[in-house]
């Protein structure tokens, strides 16, 4: 599938919610929401953005692509940390406004360039001064240093 090649929105809202088609609905910007889960103990390990490119490739491959909104480019990950994500399983939500990717980790199984294994590594916690964040004791997996040269 050649990228941003989808097939356009059905103008009914019913062969969208129910239908057979994957239409994505891609926002303002081109991109589309995908959460991203261990497929063998279901932990979240990041919440990302595709657009049609990294949708295509996606499929097309079965290893995650993404695109990086800080970067503005196209994001094959763990290209650069070995820890690519190999697609077990993808769904859409009821408007397809959002994918849901079920993964397995390769290399040391850390999704998160902090070089833990999920992004998802501190708790928000109530205070007498507000939220505040606080680490639930995850340990990087490989050194961020080492594998992107910056700290």
């Amino acid at each position: 599938m050649a990228p941003n090649e989808f097939p356009p929105l059905p103008a009914d809202k019913a062969a969208l919610e129910e239908g057979a088609v994957f239409t994505p609905r891609f926002d303002a910007a081109g991109l589309v929401t995908a959460v991203v889960t261990d497929a063998e103990d279901g932990v979240l390990l990041m919440v990302a953005h595709m657009n049609g490119e990294a949708l295509a490739l996606t499929l097309e491959t079965g290893i995650a692509h993404y695109w990086s909104r800080s970067r503005n480019s196209l994001w094959k990950k763990g290209e650069t940390s070995g820890n690519m994500q190999r697609v077990v399983a993808m769904k859409t939500d009821c408007d397809q406004d959002a994918i849901w990717l079920s993964v397995v980790v390769g290399g040391d199984r850390a999704t998160c360039h902090t070089g833990r294994r999920s992004c998802f590594y501190r708790d928000v916690a109530l205070s007498g001064a507000g939220a505040i964040l606080v680490s639930d004791g995850s340990e990087p997996l490989f050194s961020p240093h080492d594998v992107y040269g910056k700290s």
